[in-house]
């Protein structure tokens, strides 16, 4: 009787949704099968991550160094255009590492498997939709398959989604390249850099060259999806080491040696930015088969569907770090600057844990598209303890070091005292941060856009109303108190979704 009392107990218990958290955590270090698979996607993800923001922390010392209204201006500048580019990057990108995965997954050279999955997921009739969707017998993608010559003439995949976010990825650069340059002015006024302000010409100048790499950041992340889609994160970390040990060597070059100033930190990174793109393109056409048969091959219309939702999920998210850099700004040039360099730490070591979330993406899509619902909760548990662990540690290390590497970055005085105000912020928060950006890979693994999009707009009307309210009343402090909140809620948001098991987690109820 007792047996079976606890047996009961212990099923209840596997029914809470903090279970999921708990589930096989002795097993969280384990280098299992899972464990594996996990690493190998995560730390060449890691890497590549963070060698990005690492160059603009590179940048951020180096333009330190000039002054520190250069180094407010370009922190300014860096806002801007970071809200411009995650507003078509974040979507494309997580969109094509799920599409791709999936294609990848179901094994089918054309573009019907993936209408297959299409079909199945809107729960129509497979073989109608199918007669509906199969290209005609004479199609050009049938020649294709039906070609021994072109089958034998490589080994590359025919990955229609892979097309389609090479060709959106360059337009869309091209489109953000042009809005920035011709915008440049209103979009700095928006941020509190007035025509008065002492910021305005080196933010106008740093603003205006780096939008020329624009083309080359959105091809080249575009591609990365793709790579992250095939479980290959190496690739992607190759280029971008390349690259970004690049923009370090020049940037003291530009800089000081050929007096360049803002201008030449801005020539350096596009510099960096279009070789990485260069050598992603050249390996990604060893892989894929990047024109397709035909135009009405290409995934447009999935994308732009999926797009659109997480369109308004990165305006939402962006936007709101972006009205924090805005409320600092409007704070003067000291609070910009410590801003500046607090929100660079506090991102860079943040996204350590994306390496994560698209380890989780890239093998629950898998998981998901060959419904393998075994595997599903195990990633998933697995993922988020990991997220969670590392956001401790992290929390430990800026703790401590953060306050002697602050030197690194300026030797004003007052703007030293704000990010010593700002340490705490940026230190407490890794545990919450590390467990949102481990709950978006979750979701989009499930391909879960939609909650995630409606989800994040209500999370940022709270986050914009306690950021205009908390910098007003309690100034640069508010402003981290706000940016906390909004952590916070994001990931609950994350949690939320798996706990009460809706949408594509209701296999947990069984």
């Amino acid at each position: 009787m007792e047996e079976k009392v606890g047996l009961s107990f212990f099923g209840e218990m596997k029914r809470l949704p903090l279970y999921l958290f708990f589930s096989n955590v002795r097993h969280v270090f384990k280098l299992d099968e899972l464990g594996l698979e996990i690493a190998q996607i995560a730390i060449p993800a890691v890497l590549a991550l963070t060698a990005d923001p690492i160059a603009s922390l590179v940048d951020t010392a180096f333009i330190g160094h000039i002054g520190k209204v250069e180094l407010a201006a370009v922190g300014v500048s860096i806002a801007v255009f970071n809200q411009a580019a995650k507003i078509a990057i974040f979507p494309l990108v997580s969109i094509t590492t799920s599409f791709v995965a999936e294609e990848d997954a179901a094994g089918t050279p054309g573009a019907e498997s993936l209408q297959e999955l299409e079909s199945m997921e809107a729960g129509s009739n497979e073989e109608s939709e199918k007669r509906r969707l199969m290209p005609e017998p004479n199609s050009d993608l049938n020649q294709y398959k039906s070609d021994p010559e072109a089958k034998s003439s490589d080994n590359r995949k025919h990955i229609p989604s892979a097309s389609s976010a090479v060709i959106i990825g360059a337009v869309l650069g091209l489109l953000q390249a042009i809005f920035l340059i011709t915008n440049a002015k209103p979009l700095l006024s928006f941020m509190g850099v007035g025509h008065d302000s002492p910021m305005v010409e080196p933010a106008l100048l740093y603003l205006r060259v780096r939008s020329l790499g624009a083309p080359a950041i959105l091809l080249s992340l575009a591609m990365q999806g793709i790579f992250r889609g095939f479980k290959d994160t190496k690739t992607p970390l190759y280029a971008t080491v390349a690259g970004d040990l690049t923009n370090i060597v020049l940037d003291p070059l530009f800089i000081f040696a050929f007096r360049m100033g803002v201008r030449g930190a801005a020539t350096a990174h596009i510099i960096s930015q279009y070789l990485i793109a260069a050598i992603l393109l050249c390996q990604l056409m060893k892989q894929v088969h990047l024109l397709p048969p035909s135009i009405k091959h290409l995934q447009f219309g999935r994308f732009l569907k999926n797009g659109f939702l997480l369109l308004m999920r990165v305006v939402a998210v962006t936007f709101c770090v972006t009205l924090a850099a805005s409320m600092a700004a409007r704070q003067g040039p000291n609070n910009m600057a410590a801003f500046q360099v607090c929100l660079q730490v506090w991102m860079t070591s943040s996204l350590l844990a994306d390496g994560l979330a698209i380890a989780g993406q890239a093998i629950l899509a898998r998981a998901f598209a060959k419904e393998d619902f075994h595997l599903v909760p195990a990633v998933a548990a697995r993922v988020l303890q990991l997220g969670l662990v590392l956001g401790f540690v992290l929390s430990a290390i800026l703790g401590v070091g953060f306050k002697y590497g602050a030197k690194l970055f300026t030797q004003d005085v007052a703007v030293l005292k704000l990010i010593g105000a700002g340490i705490p912020f940026v230190a407490a928060t890794q545990p919450i941060n590390a467990l949102a950006f481990v709950f978006d890979g979750v979701n989009f693994g499930a391909s879960d856009f939609s909650y995630s999009a409606y989800s994040m707009i209500l999370v940022a009307f709270v986050s914009i109303f306690c950021i205009l309210i908390l910098s007003s009343t309690h100034g640069f402090i508010g402003i981290w108190v706000a940016l906390t909140i909004y952590m916070a809620l994001r990931t609950f948001a994350g949690f939320w979704r798996i706990g009460t098991r809706t949408g594509p987690w209701k296999f947990l109820k069984v």
